[in-house]
């Protein structure tokens, strides 16, 4: 007996339309070929660079997986601004960044660090540090915006920070190996 149009199309459908491709693949990234980037060492440009980028993003709603302005998710911002400002292509999950760059401490932290936070027990959220405690980042509750580290929220759940000092360090990254080599 052979099966009625409707319920082929629905099977095909359900097969082949959605190649189950992490939705972040399939994301444009906006903003992404800036004429020239800064280098993270100049702070004060680095400090300019990030107030523009929250400018030109303030309110993005928050998008698990999107690297958009339609929605972007906290690690995908600072992947968009990494590599729109400073040419650098970071990991695309706040885990993997969490593992780049130096440990710095938070009397150490310069603008372009990123700031690492423990939301639950296995989330993290990642941020980028601007100055005077400030840091960029997208919030679940209000998108693209500018937080403190010294808001009772973000204080408790402080992690760590990284500095990235150079593309060279994320050269694996292409490689698909991780920070200590490995595959």
């Amino acid at each position: 007996m052979p099966l009625p149009l409707f319920l082929m199309i629905f099977i095909f459908v359900s097969l082949f339309g959605c190649q189950n491709v992490p939705r972040y693949a399939t994301k444009p990234i906006a903003s992404i070929h800036a004429a020239t980037h800064v280098h993270l060492s100049n702070v004060d440009a680095v400090k300019q660079s990030l107030y523009a980028q929250l400018n030109e993003w303030k309110a993005v709603r928050y998008d698990y997986g999107g690297l958009s302005k339609d929605g972007v998710d906290c690690s995908g911002f600072a992947y968009v601004t990494y590599l729109s400002n400073f040419g650098i292509e970071l990991p695309r999950t706040a885990a993997q960044q969490s593992k780049e760059g130096q440990l710095v401490t938070q009397s150490q932290l310069r603008a372009g660090d990123l700031v690492f936070f423990k939301t639950g027990r296995v989330s993290r959220h990642v941020g980028i540090f601007v100055d005077q405690r400030k840091f960029i980042h997208a919030s679940k509750s209000q998108g693209v915006m500018i937080s403190s580290l010294d808001d009772w929220y973000w204080s408790k759940k402080y992690w760590k920070a990284r500095r990235i000092e150079t593309d060279q360090s994320l050269a694996h990254v292409s490689s698909g190996r991780d920070s200590s080599g490995h595959l």
